[in-house]
């Protein structure tokens, strides 16, 4: 199907109230055309396309014109259940990417079984010289990484990435507030040697004492590291 047919799809599921709501939440670094479409429908319009083979067409046709295709175009690619093929289309979509909403909620459930591939393109995207292809790299880092995968080398993977980009960096103080839950050991080394920039430390630290998953004791002593 065409991106001209998904769209006029698209158009007749609109909601006006909705997409003047959605225009204050998601700034982009263009201004693109919104439909107002709620995330629940498209959902479920990505798993008719994708159980209908209706979505390959698409696919190829970018850039698209309105913030849901890019949707609709990220919650495809999370159905995707063959690995290869998967990880090939996100890295083709990366570069499109323009808004946080549509980096952050493409999440293969693929991933999740093939860590030892998957994290040789996570290195590949954090270096990249795009703003959501870096944060679609770290917070696949945070995803998949933290658990049973974890490795202190992806800390230091993330601490060295340098960047002026808020919606990098924000999901840099994202990560460590979550590895600090996580592997607060390790993770603490990086905060207590002020290896972050002034931002980013700082942010990690707020949003790591907001967290239910970090001790008293703990949060007192972040406190202390701000």
């Amino acid at each position: 199907m065409k991106s001209e047919e998904i769209r006029n799809i698209l158009k007749t599921m609109a909601d006006a109230e909705y997409r003047d709501f959605q225009k204050t939440l998601i700034p982009m670094d263009h201004e693109p055309e919104m439909i107002g479409v709620r995330t629940p429908a498209l959902r479920d319009l990505a798993k008719k396309l994708y159980r209908e083979k209706e979505y390959e067409e698409f696919l190829r046709e970018v850039p698209h014109r309105t913030f849901e295709e890019n949707q609709l175009h990220a919650f495809l690619i999370s159905l995707i259940r063959d690995y290869e093929t998967c990880v090939k289309e996100v890295s083709l979509f990366l570069p499109y990417v323009d808004n946080w909403a549509t980096c952050d909620q493409m999440r293969p459930k693929v991933f999740a079984k093939h860590q030892e591939e998957l994290i040789h393109e996570i290195k590949r995207w954090i270096t990249s010289d795009h703003t959501y292809t870096v944060r679609y790299g770290v917070g696949m880092l945070m995803a998949h990484y933290l658990d049973d995968h974890f490795q202190e080398e992806y800390l230091d993977d993330v601490a060295g990435i340098e960047s002026d980009e808020y919606y990098v960096n924000m999901m840099r103080a994202w990560y460590f507030a979550t590895a600090l839950a996580k592997q607060y050991e390790s993770a603490v080394k990086v905060i207590e040697e002020n290896r972050l920039d002034v931002w980013t430390h700082r942010k990690a630290i707020q949003k790591a004492r907001e967290s239910y998953r970090i001790s008293d004791e703990q949060k007192e002593y972040l406190k202390s590291l701000k």
